[in-house]
């Protein structure tokens, strides 16, 4: 089974065409699910990233209630706005601690 150039080519078009639709569907969807009521959600991912900590560490804030999150379609996101608040606060807590060490 042979194919020439000229067939071989119109194929590899129409495969390449067909890739590009699917990357747009697959984008228009991630978008959809990025946002809520306009507030940006964060996948497991992109908050160890963002906190540069462990999966554990992030199961540990689930866990104690510590970092808010919800789950959609069995995949967890979670507010950008509750991943800043907690970065807040951790950081008023080492405030604190560094306060109270200084004082005694």
């Amino acid at each position: 089974m042979e194919i020439d150039k000229m067939e071989f080519n119109f194929w590899m078009k129409r495969i390449m065409e067909r890739f590009d639709v699917l990357s747009d569907q697959l984008g228009v969807n991630s978008k959809q699910l990025s946002s809520i009521d306009g507030e940006e959600l964060l996948d497991n991912q992109e908050v160890l990233q963002k906190l540069k900590i462990s999966p554990r560490s992030l199961q540990r804030y689930r866990s104690s209630g510590k970092l808010p999150y919800s789950t959609i379609s069995g995949k967890l996101y979670y507010k950008l706005s509750d991943v800043n608040n907690f970065i807040r606060g951790s950081f008023s807590n080492s405030l604190e601690r560094i306060g109270l060490k200084r004082d005694k």
